[in-house]
């Protein structure tokens, strides 16, 4: 418990300006995860890059003005002192401060944050399964203006992979493949000559988890019901959230 008050010290003192977003990082998940974050444009991760959050604990994390990037949950980690070792979902690079991003299959939590006070100040946010999924996650803004809805995936999709999906672990599904990852095709992977709106529709899999999670990105051109909007606000990141808000 020291070393979450630490953190979460050190994460408090980290932000840069008042007006500055704050993501909130809640584990309502019953077994422990280790959220990671991933930087664009090649800037420094929040937070690290990764830590470890217990069942029930939240961690707020300050974002610096036109931030983005994206969170993910890694679960069945074992790291040694040093941070080394391995996850079972979201892996990046076998370390707790991930490096890059987390391996699919794994659920996403999008962000491009506007700059406050400039006038391009609306955020854009979205869950995304189109790299697969691996824990249920949501999004809820707090504070800000416009439609601001929520956005997420609350049903499990675990119980539901078909087999050819699955990633199992000890007779355990532990995250479900995007189809893309699973064949490797254009028509799943919205490539080649699929590589257009107009030429990658909705497929059997990525209508699965539309109809399981219909405010999540199913597949790439997934756009229209899927891109979120809001400006000044802060967001609340939920890890295995039991009611979409």
């Amino acid at each position: 418990m020291a070393i979450i008050s630490a953190l979460l010290l050190t994460l408090l003192l980290s932000g840069t300006t008042a007006s500055a977003t704050v993501f909130t990082l809640l584990n309502r998940c019953s077994y422990t995860i280790w959220p990671g974050s991933l930087s664009g444009d090649g800037a420094p991760a929040l937070a690290g890059g990764g830590f470890v959050l217990p069942p029930g604990l939240s961690v707020p994390i300050t974002a610096p003005l036109g931030w983005s990037g994206r969170f993910w949950a890694r679960t069945g980690c074992n790291f040694d002192d040093n941070g080394n070792g391995l996850c079972s979902t979201g892996d990046c690079g076998g370390v707790v401060e991930c490096p890059g991003g987390g391996a699919p299959p794994v659920s996403l939590a999008e962000f491009t944050l506007g700059i406050r006070g400039s006038g391009s100040e609306q955020d854009f946010y979205d869950v995304s399964l189109v790299d697969g999924y691996n824990i249920g996650i949501g999004i809820k803004p707090s504070g800000g203006t416009g439609n601001c809805q929520y956005a997420g995936c609350v049903n499990d999709l675990n119980t539901s992979c078909p087999s050819e999906l699955q990633i199992s672990e000890s007779g355990q599904v532990v995250a479900c493949k995007s189809a893309c990852a699973a064949f490797n095709s254009p028509e799943f992977c919205c490539t080649g000559e699929h590589s257009t709106p107009a030429t990658c529709s909705p497929t059997r899999y990525s209508e699965m988890f539309k109809n399981a999670c219909p405010s999540a990105y199913s597949y790439a051109y997934d756009d229209a019901s899927s891109t979120c909007t809001c400006t000044g606000s802060d967001y609340l990141i939920t890890f295995c959230p039991t009611e979409g808000w």
